[in-house]
């Protein structure tokens, strides 16, 4: 019998998991400017408690999704950055397309009307999941960053709700 892929809210108990696939994702050399993931302690500090969700099979987590605020500033207390990452044997199956709509519809119903993702443009398949699922190209920061004495540029992209800031 075949497990069937959940969605569901990150536990403390799920961060090895995480942790494995955020470094898989780290050592890609296209999916952030981290060359090292953080320990549990920065990255619970940064990341939005009520909006961190996992992919699972049985136990097993195949990947995970969180927001970080975009400001401090109340005016943006809408505005959220996704991070998604997908293991590296569970990607084309789905995972980060159920992930990303679970994270949306989470997300609206804690009331952000923008989320927003930064991304390499060499990670075409991100870029194309994100527009899969309502993310426009806003812009692109030309080298932005350095990674490993490259400089990198970033395509911005975001996701206005079509529930959340409405009025």
């Amino acid at each position: 019998m075949e497990n069937t892929i959940t969605i569901d809210g990150m536990n403390t108990t799920d961060w090895e998991q995480v942790l494995t696939i955020y470094q898989e994702g780290i050592d890609t050399g296209n999916a952030t400017f981290r060359t090292k993931a953080p320990t549990w302690e920065e990255w619970n500090h940064y990341h939005l408690m009520d909006c961190r969700l996992v992919a699972r099979e049985g136990d097993k987590v195949l990947g995970w999704a969180a927001l970080t605020p975009t400001s401090k500033m109340e005016a943006y207390a809408g505005a959220a950055e996704l991070s998604i990452y997908v293991g590296r044997n569970s990607k084309g199956k789905g995972v980060g397309s159920q992930l990303l709509q679970a994270l949306i519809q989470r997300s609206e119903e804690k009331g952000f009307w923008t989320l927003q993702a930064g991304i390499f443009p060499e990670n075409t398949s991100s870029i194309h999941l994100h527009k899969k699922h309502g993310f426009r190209e806003v812009g692109r920061r030309e080298h932005i960053g350095k990674l490993n004495g490259v400089w990198r540029d970033v395509i911005l992209l975001e996701r206005r709700s079509h529930v959340v800031g409405m009025e």
